[in-house]
């Protein structure tokens, strides 16, 4: 049971208990009947009157929660369809009173939402008005009327956040085109002299209007200032090329070219102004010192020659080069001649580098072939020589590789010029070729050369005999003494010993003679072979003994002087073991003819 209900049994309970309560009062005072029946009237009307009120009270709330109920649903219904939501529906059975508190609730929620929606749409459109404005673009279409969807205000909120990044970027780039534009006011030294041109640099940043017209007027502002720019270096460039061309040329003193230091950088107005009167006196200068200048250009136009590989014919083309009539004319042909020759070294610079290049190898590996050809070469120490073969290796592989190169970039330039890249006179393959044809036969030259001393270094050692030579190193360990002999074999030597004779050498030391007198046995010549395979103390490699020493015109290899030869027996013995390192080295051929011709030198002096 509802408390309500156990309520109202108590309320009936109280009132039957003051209903009889005042009986028993009447019954006490002893009030009449029909007075008790008129009190009881009086009461009965009383509780009537006061429950009636209170039905009429609790009927009236009704009739208002009802009303509320039906104001509540369609304000909520026109709020959900504004906010374009979906409409409010109650789930399950309620009271009268519960339904109009969700109501009034929910149409308090959606009129928060749409407060909220219109005010962030006033928002957004103050902002988009004012980027509009500076940015110079139409407004956001948008109903302002009615209450903006979520979606609408997201894409509205997107809008406005694009036109925040475009404001910032054009104004990144106003700015860093104002400030360009500042500074090439400042070099050209220009004053703003239009309306636009003032507002860019006078007015206040934020008040320009950063639309895509203004930024495209600035940037094409700013292109015109930077070819006026670029105008004034290129003719200051130039007149300060000008001025170095003719300092060099005059000779002008260093101390004379510091007094115009000042003006050899920058590019306004004044410096171009001071770099034209300085080309104007040395141009007057020039006129002045004409033989002197000419003879300067002619320095340069030599160079240019040497650097594009000019022929002595096409040097000779240039007549004026010769000439000593040092007229303005004369200076004029000189000035276009250098210029032609700047132009083609330029047009050709790289060929040029790329025959240069080949040139410096091709004269590396020439010193390297010089070197390999050096006996004494192998004396250096500390690793040289291996450098040097490895660097020769190294440039055998590349010079090849330089050259094929060369001749397919030069292949394709006559390709495209329809005429022959030429490299003094001749095209640059037949001049490669040329100079490996050159090599060669320097080298056969050479090779017949040793070949033919050698063949008559052998004829003479096999005739008179050779003086064997101690390595300097080891020449240097044994003092020598000027003047004085050494024994052989304790043998003394003499002018009376008939067996024996006595060499001056350099070094002071006297050799055994290759030739002795017979044994006293016989008369008879007697040949013994020397190739025993083994090494006497001065035998040397073949070719170690290529020159003979001679003094007052008498060979130095042991023999006597044809003036007096004396009259004595000989042994081919002494002979054939002097030269058994030699004899190894020949051919058997070349042997039997080196024997005889010994048998036949002994048998004439004999």
């Amino acid at each position: 049971m509802r408390r309500s209900e156990v309520l109202a049994e108590e309320s009936i309970v109280c009132l039957q208990k003051a209903l009889n309560h005042l009986r028993e009062i009447w019954e006490l005072i002893g009030i009449p009947e029909d007075q008790r029946l008129q009190r009881t009237e009086v009461v009965k009307k009383h509780i009537k009157d006061l429950l009636d009120m209170m039905i009429a009270e609790e009927e009236s709330l009704k009739e208002r929660l009802i009303k509320s109920i039906a104001v509540c649903q369609k304000e909520l219904n026109t709020l959900c369809s504004e906010l374009n939501v979906e409409p409010f529906h109650e789930e399950g059975e309620t009271t009268i009173l519960q339904l109009e508190k969700d109501l009034r609730t929910q149409v308090e929620l959606r009129r928060k939402q749409k407060k909220e929606r219109k005010q962030e749409l006033k928002i957004l459109q103050e902002q988009d008005q004012e980027l509009c404005e500076i940015l110079c673009m139409p407004h956001y279409e948008i109903d302002s009327t009615s209450v903006p969807s979520l979606e609408e205000l997201n894409q509205f909120r997107q809008h406005v956040a694009t036109l925040r990044e475009t404001k910032a970027s054009r104004r990144e780039e106003f700015v860093n085109i104002k400030r360009q534009i500042i500074l090439c006011m400042e070099e050209l030294e220009h004053t703003p002299d239009t309306s636009f041109e003032r507002d860019v640099v006078c007015e206040d940043e934020e008040a320009f209007c950063l639309s895509l017209e203004n930024i495209a007027t600035l940037q094409k502002l700013l292109r015109q200032l930077e070819v006026r720019k670029s105008q004034n270096e290129a003719v200051c460039e130039g007149l300060r090329a000008q001025i170095r061309e003719l300092w060099d040329r005059l000779q002008i003193p260093a101390e004379e070219r510091e007094a115009v230091a000042t003006v050899m950088t920058g590019s306004k107005a004044k410096v171009r102004k001071a770099l034209q009167l300085e080309v104007d006196r040395l141009e007057e200068l020039k006129m002045q010192n004409m033989k002197k200048v000419i003879e300067a250009i002619r320095v340069e136009v030599a160079q240019h020659w040497d650097k594009c590989f000019y022929s002595q014919e096409q040097r000779q083309a240039f007549a004026a080069y010769y000439s000593e009539d040092y007229t303005e004319n004369l200076l004029q042909l000189h000035d276009a001649e250098i210029v032609r020759l700047r132009n083609y070294y330029e047009v050709h610079k790289e060929l040029f580098e790329g025959v240069q290049k080949w040139e410096e190898s091709w004269r590396l590996f020439l010193e390297f072939e010089r070197k390999a050809s050096d006996p004494s070469r192998f004396t250096n120490r500390g690793g040289n020589l291996l450098k040097e073969e490895k660097q020769r290796a190294k440039l055998q592989k590349t010079l090849p590789k330089l050259e094929e190169e060369l001749k397919a970039r030069i292949e394709m330039w006559e390709q495209e010029h329809s005429k022959a890249f030429v490299v003094n006179g001749q095209k640059f393959m037949e001049y490669v070729m040329e100079q490996w044809e050159m090599h060669r036969l320097e080298k056969e030259r050479a090779k017949q050369e040793r070949q033919l001393k050698n063949k008559k270094q052998t004829e003479t050692e096999m005739l008179y005999g050779s003086t064997p030579r101690t390595p300097n190193k080891r020449r240097g360990l044994a003092p020598s003494t000027p003047g004085k002999v050494r024994k052989l074999n304790t043998t003394t030597m003499s002018n009376a010993t008939a067996n024996s004779s006595i060499r001056p050498v350099f070094s002071g030391t006297v050799y055994r003679s290759p030739v002795s007198r017979l044994p006293p046995s016989g008369g008879k010549v007697i040949i013994t072979s020397t190739c025993s395979g083994k090494k006497t103390p001065r035998a040397v490699k073949h070719g170690a003994n290529k020159e003979n020493l001679e003094l007052n015109g008498s060979i130095l290899s042991g023999g006597y002087p044809d003036s007096a030869p004396p009259r004595r027996n000989f042994s081919i013995n002494s002979v054939a073991s002097t030269y058994s390192e030699f004899a190894r080295e020949l051919s058997k051929a070349s042997k039997s003819d080196a024997a005889s011709r010994i048998l036949n030198s002994t048998n004439i002096q004999s």
